[in-house]
């Protein structure tokens, strides 16, 4: 993080603070699932556990202890088991997200046409904004979806969508660009929105430093999974990664159930969130259970996308969510309106993501998984090209 970034009144300086990690044998002693009504109440009850990143920044330049080689396969172990990750970072500060929530929650509440202007469809939305009603859930394109919803039992069976998602979101690159790429239109430069000035300050803040997060997240978890501990982070190395905050109205969109973000996975490589102001986003374990996020505060949450399935050849695989409206965030938008605030549910979130131009394929002793077959090499930037199309962002 360069001087200039923390010194302008946008970006707090890092703070240390101490939270305990939560053993992950608790967390998979948990994960047996009962075939009755319980099941629902058993999803609350359920919380990830929350690993805390000292231990490893203290040593990151050096060859890890066991105890961080231990931290390291409770992240990786977490990952395979849940699909998520709750992390403290002692860089990260809660009041850089609400810095950030504030700028966007300030940038969406422009009116749609003056919105627009910062689309960039020629570029697959890659950067930019995207406006309400062009993302579309899988499920709306693809049976096999819809059947996953169908065989899911109650209490923790999807939203099914019926259509185009509401939300808005905006994609704001990070980090630097490969030089030469086959993908120009993944790797484009940032857009920047007129009557903003503070804009690139923050964004580039908060996403830089939730990007910090996510890769010391994928050093770990390689180390984790017996892999060489930059495994992941090279085939990341100047990756297209997004910080990709959503922009959903809540004053227009507030009945229950009313779906923000239809059932899905993430296409990218990991998937990292700050805490919203209004709750309504729901993962899926790998077990099956249906699990509302709930972020403590100081604390990120990571969620495995489709590319690190396939690094993995499906040791973890990607994790399914989706947004909706329940009676917290009907709640919380009350509370809102009360205090005279804003009414716009952000997502703080940043993709990261496997270079455009590196192969996609299982890492390591994950290619000689009996599932690394089912995970033929392919360029991420073809990869993520055929996953746009099948969303409307792309048209093929």
């Amino acid at each position: 993080m360069s001087p200039s970034l923390i010194s302008n009144g946008y970006c707090s300086p890092a703070r240390v603070e101490e939270l305990p990690c939560a053993a992950i044998s608790e967390l998979n002693s948990r994960l047996v699932v009962p075939d009755n009504a319980e099941r629902d109440i058993l999803s609350d009850s359920c919380p990830l556990p929350t690993i805390d990143l000292s231990p490893f920044l203290a040593q990151r330049f050096e060859a890890p202890n066991s105890a961080v080689q231990e931290l390291c396969r409770r992240v990786a172990d977490c990952l395979s088991s849940t699909g998520c990750v709750v992390i403290k970072d002692p860089r990260v500060a809660s009041e850089d997200n609400s810095h950030f929530v504030d700028l966007m929650e300030r940038y969406f509440s422009q009116a749609a046409g003056v919105k627009h202007q910062d689309a960039r469809p020629e570029l697959h939305y890659q950067v930019g904004v995207t406006p309400e009603g062009v993302e579309e859930p899988r499920c709306i394109v693809d049976p096999a979806c819809l059947e996953t919803i169908k065989d899911q039992p109650p209490g923790h069976r999807a939203t099914v969508p019926t259509g185009p998602d509401p939300k808005w979101r905006f994609m704001w690159r990070l980090g630097a660009r490969p030089d030469v790429t086959e993908f120009q239109e993944l790797n484009a430069a940032p857009v920047l929105p007129a009557g903003f000035p503070e804009w690139k300050s923050v964004m580039e803040c908060w996403g830089s430093k939730m990007l910090d997060t996510l890769t010391s997240a994928a050093e770990m978890a390689a180390i984790g999974f017996g892999l060489d501990r930059h495994a992941i982070t090279n085939v990341m190395h100047l990756g297209p990664h997004l910080l990709a905050p959503t922009g959903a109205d809540l004053s227009q969109h507030s009945m229950l159930g009313s779906c923000y973000a239809g059932f899905h996975y993430d296409l990218n490589l990991l998937t990292i969130h700050g805490k919203s102001r209004f709750p309504g986003l729901f993962v899926w374990l790998r077990d099956g259970r249906r699990i509302p996020v709930r972020i403590p505060d100081g604390c990120l949450f990571i969620q495995a996308g489709k590319q690190l399935e396939y690094l993995t050849a499906g040791h973890v695989l990607a994790g399914m969510h989706e947004v909706i409206c329940t009676e917290g965030t009907q709640a919380a938008v009350k509370a809102a309106r009360a205090a005279g605030r804003s009414t716009w549910r952000i997502s703080s979130t940043v993709f990261g993501h496997v270079q455009s131009d590196q192969i996609l394929q299982p890492l390591g002793h994950f290619a000689k998984a009996p599932t690394a077959a089912k995970y033929a090499p392919v360029a991420a930037g073809t990869f993520v090209q055929h996953e746009l199309e099948a969303i409307n962002l792309k048209k093929a």
